[in-house]
């Protein structure tokens, strides 16, 4: 029995979420699901998108299987996400981007994994809005030290990258390219502009590479780094990035191979995993029984094999794969216009997902 805390989020999570639960308890695995929800309608009612009580649920489950989160945009709560990635200390978020014959892209080579540190950078949360206090002293202080003017109407925001946290996600990147037969890790930055930051991360990359020797190290400019992945995405493997070139990526990851209703994710410290997809809530299409449920899914894949369910994890991505590749089950996004009249719902296509695996057992 796999006691497993289960966010099923608000927008379309809910409904992705129940389908996803259906495919899992198809596999035959025993699973005591502790429901906990989170998110905008938690907010109006609690007064917090992530009351404690969810955390207090993960903790106790050491795994949490977690639907889409609205995140509003320029006001209101912090991104439940990136809460739970700090209060938990989930440092390193893997985004595989993988190739499934017969979903709607331009390529059909890619098999990337995108790790991001999680905690620090951009998104560690150090913001002084315009005008404020904080903000004022900010600007005296890096006028005072660097003689540099800073505009008195800017808001401000902190980029912290250190040594504790780039060694600890790199050296997650190569123990996990060594654990997964992977060839190369590629260390993605702008440290030739942000050289105290950025120029940190490289230094303690490099470092932690020469304890890899059976695995090739090497580092691309991020810009150049998207640019590579649009015109030979086939040369790379693993790449090891901060945590807002992480996030940016693995979008353009998700495109790669047919959108982010193919991209799961983990997030995952030393004590917890916190298992979700790329996307979003799409809180339009809210009870629409509509939304593609596969990332969700796939993201229960990379829980399964967490667990050490790797046979089960393996039948279930070439059921998801098989459903894929027929193009009939699929939703909206996946079919070639999307008004096709064969559109698969939600629960269809875990209706689908289920009949496969059931043919292979």
């Amino acid at each position: 029995m796999y006691k497993i805390t289960l966010i099923p989020g608000d927008g379309t999570g809910p409904e992705i979420v129940n389908a996803v639960k259906r495919v899992l308890e198809a596999t035959g695995l025993a699973f005591e699901w502790d429901i906990q929800n989170a998110g905008a309608d938690v907010y109006e009612t609690e007064g917090s998108p992530l009351p404690e009580r969810v955390l207090d649920s993960i903790k106790k489950n050491k795994i949490a299987l977690k639907g889409p989160v609205t995140t509003p945009v320029g006001s209101g709560f912090r991104s439940v996400n990136v809460q739970l990635r700090q209060a938990l200390d989930l440092f390193s978020c893997v985004r595989p981007c993988k190739s499934y014959k017969g979903a709607k892209t331009r390529y059909d080579n890619i098999d990337i994994v995108i790790i991001r540190e999680n905690t620090e950078d951009l998104y560690a949360g150090i913001e002084y809005q315009k005008g404020s206090e904080g903000a004022k002293a900010i600007i005296e202080t890096v006028k005072k030290h660097s003689n540099k003017e800073i505009r008195p109407d800017s808001g401000i925001s902190i980029k912290p990258i250190s040594v504790f946290g780039s060694e600890r996600i790199v050296r997650y990147a190569f123990e996990y390219a060594r654990k997964n037969q992977r060839r190369k890790v590629t260390a993605v930055h702008k440290a030739n502009i942000m050289k105290f930051s950025d120029g940190l991360f490289l230094e303690v990359a490099r470092e932690v590479a020469k304890g890899y020797t059976d695995i090739e190290f090497e580092d691309k400019i991020i810009d150049n780094m998207c640019m590579q992945l649009v015109q030979k995405p086939e040369l790379y493997d693993v790449l090891v990035l901060p945590n807002l070139y992480g996030d940016i990526v693995s979008d353009l990851g998700a495109g790669l191979i047919g959108g982010l209703g193919l991209a799961p994710g983990a997030n995952i410290g030393g004590e917890y995993a916190v298992f979700e997809a790329t996307h979003g809530s799409s809180p339009k299409y809210k009870g629409l029984n509509k939304v593609n449920p596969m990332a969700v899914m796939l993201s229960s894949v990379m829980m399964l094999n967490y667990i050490g369910e790797t046979s089960i994890a393996k039948k279930l991505d070439s059921a998801i794969a098989s459903v894929i590749r027929e193009g009939k089950s699929v939703t909206y996004d996946m079919k070639p216009s999307p008004d096709d009249p064969s559109v698969a719902t939600t629960s269809g296509v875990a209706d689908a997902v289920i009949e496969k695996y059931k043919s292979m057992i």
